[in-house]
């Protein structure tokens, strides 16, 4: 098992009940998320030793969303107390041809105001031998952007294994740098790469002839596309990017690919036709592959773990993947009936 640290921000999410619209009644459904958290939380129930790094507000908010991934086993003794607030979105689960919405109220977040300096990385990674990132927190502010930078700096000084999550969001990127600027500085300490086609050219500048619109993908036209990237960063060990085709809100096709420096592997597939809740998948995948690749014997192993673990998520509200290990190894190996357990 690995000894994970994941450094980013922990929001508090609103919601209306099933998939009603904002305020179409008088009741928000409240939990905590956040893409590194969220890998946290799922490495820590996978068996991993797992530490979420962070600056969070010292208040009752702040407070219970420390308390929320302490519940699951998550290691919190590196977290910040700092800043003025905790952030918040709402999300609104679309249905058929409604889109979900995400309305994000984070500006002022510990987290945005913290900067180079605040946090003591040796004491953060003592006993950890992998960092895991995103591209979220260097999108909120300059100053968050420099402590990513710094974080990944000091684990590869550490030589710790690196992660990265490009997880472009249009929404955030306000501040007067592009992402290509800060996410190319960050992706050059990375081992390990995770997107989707977006954030490849969105967040690195990198682009392939992928037409997401045009029905279903094919996992060789991402070929290219991981071989550019993997081109471009000499450090990178591998890249896994994720294929998403969706038909409506609720019903999206699921894989991923993965290249390594010697071999380009194609993922499962899944028709998922009853969506619960797709928040989180890509974190889910992200810390499937992680606990692969520190587990299995071969990255293909690793690949169809993590396409499953992305899979069972969308069943799961919430931004947590609350699936074990054996609920996920029982899809890989390829009982999708759903059928009751008794």
């Amino acid at each position: 098992m690995a000894n994970v640290a994941t450094f980013g921000e922990i929001m508090l999410r609103l919601s209306p009940p099933g998939k009603e619209l904002l305020f179409q009644s008088p009741r928000l459904e409240a939990v905590f998320g956040g893409g590194e958290a969220n890998v946290a939380v799922s490495l820590a129930i996978l068996g991993h030793r797992s530490r979420w790094v962070s600056v969070v507000p010292s208040n009752p908010v702040g407070e219970a969303a420390v308390r929320e991934l302490r519940r699951y086993g998550v290691d919190v003794s590196a977290v910040v107390r700092g800043g003025r607030r905790l952030g918040i979105y709402f999300a609104e689960t679309g249905a058929d041809v409604r889109p979900s919405q995400v309305i994000y109220d984070r500006e002022g977040s510990g987290i945005a105001e913290a900067k180079p300096g605040d946090i003591d990385w040796e004491a953060a990674f003592a006993g950890m031998d992998w960092l895991h990132v995103s591209g979220i927190t260097p999108a909120l502010s300059a100053s968050a952007a420099g402590l990513t930078l710094e974080a990944v700096a000091a684990a590869r000084a550490k030589k710790m294994t690196v992660s990265v999550d490009l997880n472009y969001r249009a929404k955030l990127w306000k501040y007067g740098r592009s992402a290509p600027d800060v996410m190319r500085e960050v992706v050059k300490h990375a081992d390990l790469l995770v997107g989707n086609e977006e954030d490849c050219q969105k967040a690195l500048g990198v682009g392939a002839a992928v037409d997401v619109a045009a029905g279903r993908l094919d996992p060789r036209a991402y070929e290219e596309l991981t071989a550019k990237v993997i081109s471009e960063f000499p450090k990178l060990a591998r890249v896994a990017v994720t294929l998403r085709e969706s038909e409506s809100a609720d019903g999206n096709r699921w894989s991923a690919v993965l290249r390594n420096r010697t071999e380009f592997l194609s993922g499962p597939s899944f028709d998922i036709r009853a969506i619960v809740d797709r928040i989180g998948t890509g974190d889910a995948f992200a810390a499937g592959l992680i606990h692969g690749l520190a587990t299995f014997k071969t990255d293909a192993e690793a690949l169809d773990f993590a396409v499953a673990a992305a899979a069972l998520k969308h069943s799961i509200p919430g931004d947590f993947n609350l699936s074990t290990e054996k609920d996920i190894r029982t899809v890989v190996r390829g009982d999708r009936s759903g059928r009751v357990r008794r």
